[in-house]
């Protein structure tokens, strides 16, 4: 390859099919922007999507998919981290060795993450971080009691719970994997519950008050059967629809108990939030667990990686080293 080239992996969507692979690339087949040598991404069910016939997520064709990315600056040599907005839908992402992103998104690499923890982290982890955030500026401290997490297996579960692990708080881990109990236990969950406990049919629009908060990644059944648990003055974090889009619930947790929803975007962050939060990651709010949520896979591995995510096979979060 000459010293214009680069390795990528591109979704082509052809007749209805998508077709994945490793290739070549020139840098004038980037947008335009501030160019960045990757060394790290990630998978995200986003990414999964992207790559997908069926998955409306990918804006262009060829894809370089990727919404995460982590590298140095090719003018400076200076580590930072780039994503949401476009990336990785609209214009190229993080699964290529060079990356194009405009200087408004780029965030600095704070101090005590190095780039490949800043990948385990990547979108999920902000948007748990987002989550946890949110729920602090509501009001919610440790002594409130115990913060249920749903989707505890999944990327921003498993980091929602390190987080709010590391900052004092007792988390109550949902999950369909019974067999993940360990993994979540090493995280920092004191209680783990069968997905079963709240997904199903929705029960009464107010129940039995268990949890001071929720951080919920599933969305549908599950966060309605939450919403009437939580405690009075209480609030939960949504991100997530894996359980559907819709919430069969009532308004009686909102208007009787004084229940908060609130809702976590983490595509169309501002950029000083972003910034603020990713700082926060570097310190205080930097998970304990992070070489136990995450693991790496080459840039030719991952092709399955996003099928087993889109089929919920993951657990934890899975870096890509572009660079192998």
């Amino acid at each position: 390859m000459t010293s214009d080239q680069f390795r990528a992996f591109t979704a082509t969507t052809n007749d209805g099919a998508v077709e994945r692979k490793v290739t070549t690339m020139s840098a004038d087949q980037l947008p335009e922007g501030v160019l960045i040598a990757v060394e790290r991404s990630s998978v995200n069910y986003k990414d999964g999507l992207a790559s997908t016939a069926n998955g409306r997520v990918a804006r262009i064709s060829p894809l370089v998919p990727g919404i995460d990315l982590a590298g140095t600056l090719v003018d400076g040599g200076e580590p930072v981290i780039a994503h949401g907005y476009d990336i990785g839908v609209s214009r190229h992402g993080g699964y290529a060795e060079l990356a194009s992103v405009p200087a408004e998104w780029i965030v600095a690499l704070p101090d005590g993450l190095d780039l490949r923890q800043a990948m385990i982290i990547g979108t999920a982890g902000f948007t748990a971080a987002l989550s946890v955030v949110a729920l602090e500026e509501r009001g919610l401290t440790p002594a409130d009691g115990p913060v249920l997490v749903t989707g505890a297996t999944g990327g921003v579960g498993s980091m929602a719970v390190s987080i709010l692990a590391t900052r004092g708080y007792e988390v109550v881990a949902s999950t369909g994997k019974s067999e993940s109990e360990p993994y979540l236990r090493s995280l920092g969950a004191a209680e783990v519950i069968d997905r079963s406990v709240l997904g199903g049919e929705a029960g009464k629009p107010l129940e039995s008050m268990l949890w001071a908060a929720a951080v919920d990644c599933v969305g549908g059944t599950t966060l309605a059967n939450a919403l009437a648990r939580i405690r009075y003055g209480g609030a939960i974090a949504a991100s997530g629809l894996t359980g559907g889009a819709a919430v069969p619930t009532t308004v009686l947790p909102f208007i009787l108990r004084n229940v908060a929803l609130l809702g976590i975007d983490s595509v169309q962050t501002p950029i000083e939030r972003r910034r603020d939060v990713w700082r926060r990651l570097g310190s205080d709010l930097k998970p304990a667990a992070l070489d136990e949520i995450g693991r790496d896979v080459g840039l030719d591995a991952i092709g399955p990686e996003l099928d087993s995510i889109l089929l919920g096979g993951q657990s934890g979060r899975v870096v890509v080293d572009v660079r192998n």
